[in-house]
């Protein structure tokens, strides 16, 4: 009997080797051949580039991106341990004021923990992973010029490479070019209508500088300085101490309108010190500072409501922050692009690649990451004035004050603080805010006074100081 005629394999065009596309790329190279389209070239190890100008600035993965890292890449995050990277328990590695001013406790029952390292160190592991994997090419130095197709099924891109322009072909086309997508025009180039899009902007500017981590605190497992900004007194000033691989402190400092940080590096340690508490400025007064300071502007949360079009092509979906992205402050991006790569995986283990409607389909799985990240976001920043065109809603308000309720609850009862990491930690929705874990110690304690300073003992303050 004569062989079988081979299946061909379908093929899926990945617009930017950025985190969001990297993990897209793994989740469908069980589906199909996946060509990376970046327009930068990509550096070996854990070096800048330009693409990701957020990079200098802290970074960390929520224990829900860890867990999407996992079940994407057996062994990415064990590699950036290796490395040098942390799984940072929370709340035993950290010290954290929450935006209403409660300082967390440090309790030592959550299961929750964060990847921490640099933003460059998480990248290069990521690359090596990914582009290890033979169903998967980088193709460097092409930028993407449009879709092709027409409203009703996109059919590839049109690139330019090098010296020419040429169309490439694809079964699906996934944009996971970042912020800066250029998505919405390309359709409207298709003939599809305008999407529905949403800005909550704070006004928020970060500053970071990276210092040598003082040497009483070098080779140790010194906790995370985390200091949130209040939304209910304006301008909303906060900072972090990031430790990271290679005895490094990164600090980033924030501020909303009217109390920006500057790239000033003489004003740097003096803002620190004026934030609510003044801990992280104390914590780098003496410490070396190993260049410059960066600052960045581009804070806004925005959001493009695909999911709600009422048009959908088929052979095209867009991924991570090309749908939405957030003030970098919540540290959600990563988690949102983690757990969207891994909804695509999960639709197309039932579906597939390249029937009428799966595109919709995975389009409308990875908002469910989206969403969540979004609410936690806004609830926030829709509070700080001019944020947005329209006052912030009553259903808003209220939620915001019954966080606020959890999150003192948390900071002093065990229960509930696992119950609000769960949300925060984008493990669960955020219906767990209303379970009996956090309800009953909300209503009937037993409760602990606030702390009345951050939480660091005496020890970790006297290894930093000295």
């Amino acid at each position: 009997m004569p062989d079988p005629t081979p299946t061909r394999r379908p093929t899926t065009l990945v617009i930017g080797a950025s985190a969001a596309g990297l993990l897209a790329a793994a989740a469908l190279a069980d589906f199909a051949d996946v060509t990376l389209l970046e327009r930068d070239t990509l550096p070996d190890g854990p070096r800048s580039r330009r693409g990701v100008p957020q990079a200098r600035h802290a970074h960390l993965v929520w224990s829900g991106g860890v867990r999407a890292f996992d079940a994407l890449l057996p062994g990415l995050v064990a590699g950036t341990v290796e490395r040098g990277g942390r799984l940072v328990h929370i709340m035993r590695d950290m010290v954290s004021r929450a935006p209403n001013e409660v300082w967390f406790r440090r309790f030592t029952a959550t299961h929750h923990h964060n990847l921490v390292c640099s933003r460059d160190l998480l990248d290069s592991v990521m690359r090596d992973h990914v582009l290890a994997d033979a169903r998967i090419t980088l193709r460097q130095r092409t930028t993407v010029l449009g879709l092709t197709g027409d409203s009703t099924r996109v059919t590839g891109v049109r690139a330019h490479t090098g010296d020419e322009e040429l169309p490439l072909p694809a079964d699906l086309v996934i944009d996971a070019s970042g912020r800066g997508s250029r998505a919405p025009r390309w359709l409207g180039e298709l003939g599809l209508p305008p999407v529905t899009e949403r800005e909550v902007n704070a006004g928020l500017v970060y500053a970071t500088r990276v210092f040598r981590a003082p040497p009483g605190t070098a080779g140790t497992d010194f906790p995370l300085v985390n200091v949130q900004a209040n939304p209910a007194k304006t301008p909303g000033r906060g900072g972090i101490i990031l430790p990271v691989e290679g005895d490094r402190w990164i600090v980033t400092l924030s501020g909303t309108r009217g109390g920006e940080p500057t790239s000033d590096p003489d004003a740097f340690t003096d803002f620190a010190l004026g934030l609510g508490d003044p801990v992280i400025g104390e914590l780098i007064k003496a410490a070396e500072p190993l260049g410059e300071v960066t600052t960045t502007h581009a804070t806004a949360n925005h959001r493009r409501y695909y999911e709600k079009m009422q048009r959908w092509p088929s052979g095209f979906t867009v991924l991570g922050d090309a749908v939405a992205s957030y003030n970098p402050v919540y540290g959600h991006g990563l988690t949102v692009a983690a757990q969207g790569a891994l909804a695509l995986r999960d639709v197309l283990r039932t579906t597939d690649l390249t029937a009428p409607g799966t595109a919709r389909r995975l389009q409308r799985a990875a908002t469910r990451p989206v969403a969540a990240a979004w609410d936690l976001a806004v609830g926030q920043d829709v509070f700080y004035p001019g944020a947005t065109d329209t006052p912030p809603r009553l259903l808003e308000t209220l939620l915001a004050r019954f966080v606020d309720r959890a999150v003192e609850t948390g900071a002093a009862n065990p229960r509930a603080l696992g119950a609000l990491l769960d949300v925060m930690s984008m493990e669960r929705p955020a219906t767990r805010l209303f379970s009996p874990d956090m309800l009953l110690p909300m209503l009937f304690g037993p409760r602990k006074p606030p702390l009345e300073a951050a939480p660091l003992t005496q020890e970790e303050r006297t290894r930093a100081t000295t």
